[in-house]
């Protein structure tokens, strides 16, 4: 808390310093939203990896909490019910099986409250509703802000206005499953016409129908004119704009034909691709010529990552073509808790990477080293020192810190395992194939094996 306190009056200027170079030239590329009605002390920011979100006054994000399925039960809130509290869990509570409830936590003895993690946005006593933010009632007797019926909060893990490190936007399907029930950031709704809609994957945020079918860009196309014609017609399908659509921002509508009239995004008119079988399709961009659309790219990758060809699809990799590496971690308690980044406890990969033996994990699982005065040019890629010993931040001045890369704050990693460029033998290792507590590749292409970011 007293870290963003200490960023929060230099907020125009930290946006700034993020907006130079690389970021400034996907200003023109930044997500427009639908303006709502809000109360005094929110705002909207925009971020890299997640387009427009709901922030507090001091420009941390906003976060919810929606109600997800696990194997054994629920976790997580219903609107108009906050449940996260100070009560301090110190046992398993069997939401997820092979795992009985009633397991002791590690580090019980220093494991935080879920609003020691997620401070609630408390409300005053006389706070009136404003359309969708309303006021709800903690069990506390307190008064918290919520967005939609869903109670609101801010993460720890955010260092910087901007930030989105306690989590992301909803999946399509929902959350929960094996990966646990993550938090979401609150958004204002897009400002896109009707029959679009846009979705997060690994490579941004991505344009579609509302169907979830994805739209496509065409190099020969002027702003004006179309240049799919004729025998291209049988793979492109043009996106009609209907009789009463109306053009507005980055949206505009030309006449294709006497009559026909075609969508066009930020001066591209807009395609589906007859052979998609999937919703958020990226195949149609191997096609020369054509392209993804997106209202905002992911970040650039730090310089010596490169884009990998792997049996799996494509994946990050480092300079010698090693595959990247996410671990994930979300532990089994009732307030489900991250323990996925260095501020967590590490006793969850310790276990599955390395039988509990550091130096076998470290040696298994090796992270990204960066140079010491290395910069990305963006908040999604931090170099953070890290205890070899601990997995832990390291001591100010820690002889043998090590300076690793990290994305969203969390280290990243290679396999020992992977001899060749293109090898993924680490991805799905762990509980629930990687995603509870275990690894899994940085995948670029997120339309193989369904995995939608």
């Amino acid at each position: 808390m007293r870290r963003f306190q200490k960023f929060a009056p230099v907020l125009a200027l930290a946006i700034l310093a993020f907006a130079q170079p690389a970021a400034a030239q996907r200003a023109a590329e930044r997500e427009t939203y639908e303006r709502v009605p809000m109360p005094a002390g929110f705002q909207v920011i925009g971020t890299e990896l997640e387009g427009p979100v709901f922030a507090d006054a001091r420009g941390r994000t906003l976060y919810t909490w929606p109600r997800g399925g696990q194997r054994n039960g629920d976790a997580g809130e219903q609107q108009g019910r906050p449940t996260c509290d100070d009560t301090k869990y110190t046992e398993t509570a069997g939401l997820m099986s092979p795992y009985p409830a009633g397991l002791e936590l590690p580090e019980v003895a220093t494991r935080p409250t879920c609003v020691q993690v997620w401070p609630p946005v408390l409300a005053t006593a006389d706070a009136k509703p404003v359309g969708k933010w309303t006021v709800v009632e903690r069990k506390d007797g307190g008064k918290q802000w919520a967005y939609d019926g869903y109670a609101l909060y801010t993460s720890v893990l955010d260092e910087m206005p901007g930030d989105t490190r306690g989590g992301r936007r909803a999946r399509p399907g929902g959350g929960g499953n094996d990966g646990g029930t993550p938090r979401v950031v609150a958004a204002p709704p897009t400002d896109i016409p009707a029959q679009f809609g846009i979705y997060s994957v690994r490579s941004g945020r991505l344009l579609a129908l509302a169907s979830g079918f994805s739209v496509y860009s065409y190099d020969k196309d002027t702003a004006a004119k179309s240049d799919c014609t004729g025998l291209c017609l049988r793979d492109w399908t043009p996106v009609l704009a209907g009789e009463t659509a109306t053009a507005k921002g980055d949206w505009t509508i030309f006449e294709r034909e006497p009559g026909v009239k075609q969508w066009a995004f930020r001066k591209k008119p807009l395609y589906t691709r007859v052979a998609d079988d999937s919703a958020r399709s990226l195949e149609g961009s191997d096609e020369a010529g054509w392209s993804n659309v997106y209202t905002q790219k992911e970040p650039a990758y730090p310089a010596g990552f490169k884009v990998q060809d792997s049996y799996a699809g494509q994946v990050l990799a480092d300079a010698q073509g090693r595959t990247i590496y996410i671990y994930n971690c979300i532990d089994d308690t009732f307030d489900q808790q991250g323990c996925d980044h260095p501020g967590a406890p590490q006793a969850y990969r310790l276990a599955v990477c390395g039988g509990g033996d550091a130096a076998r994990c470290l040696a298994t699982f090796p992270y990204v080293l960066a140079p010491k005065d290395a910069k990305s040019g963006s908040r999604a890629w931090t170099a953070i020192a890290i205890d070899p010993k601990t997995g832990r931040h390291a001591a100010p001045g820690q002889a043998d810190a090590l300076h690793v890369w990290a994305y969203r704050g969390r280290p990243v990693f290679t396999f020992a395992g992977d001899k060749k460029p293109g090898q993924v033998g680490a991805d799905g290792w762990g509980e629930f194939h990687g995603a509870r507590n275990g690894f899994k590749a940085f995948s670029i292409r997120d339309d193989f094996k369904g995995n939608a970011g």
